[in-house]
């Protein structure tokens, strides 16, 4: 089993950070997604290291990290909506394929969620997220709504 250790993010971690999050979502999107929608929304790399810079500055990520390395990171928080089911949401878990399986996701999930009742968006067509947030007690609730800018349905998912 390979080794890694989680520890917040900060101004040091925004280019890799940044990377990370483009490649994850390269990685989780791309057999369930159109291309050419995907290469639109990942747009210009420094898009995103300019997202992780504030992400850090306000609100920073837990990242795994092996051998200097960012692998995985995730954020919660309070829900972003009045009408969410719990008051703490998942942000975000994504660790980069290679290291699915290897307890990082699991270790995120419990740094950043824990115990407590919570909800997140997950695409609909992701069946290996959907299995994971299953593991975790969030099930679908009959919330459903669509991403315009990956042209995907989502479905909402919670744990009370």
């Amino acid at each position: 089993m390979r080794s890694f250790e989680l520890r917040a993010a900060t101004p040091a971690d925004v280019e890799a950070g940044g990377r990370l999050h483009r490649a994850c979502w390269r990685e989780t999107y791309g057999p369930l997604v159109d291309p050419g929608l995907l290469l639109a929304r990942l747009g210009d790399p420094l898009d995103w290291v300019e997202r992780w810079r504030q992400l850090v500055a306000h609100q920073p990520p837990m990242l795994a990290v092996h051998d200097d390395e960012p692998v995985g990171f995730a954020m919660a928080g309070p829900a972003r909506r009045e009408d969410a089911p719990t008051g703490f949401e998942l942000y975000a878990v994504y660790a980069r394929t290679a290291w699915h399986g290897s307890g990082v996701g699991q270790a995120l999930f419990d740094a950043v969620v824990g115990e407590n009742p919570c909800h997140c968006w997950v695409l609909e067509a992701n069946d290996q997220a959907r299995a994971f947030y299953a593991k975790q007690g969030m099930l679908p609730d009959g919330m459903r709504k669509r991403y315009d800018p990956l042209d995907a349905w989502e479905l909402r998912v919670t744990r009370t």
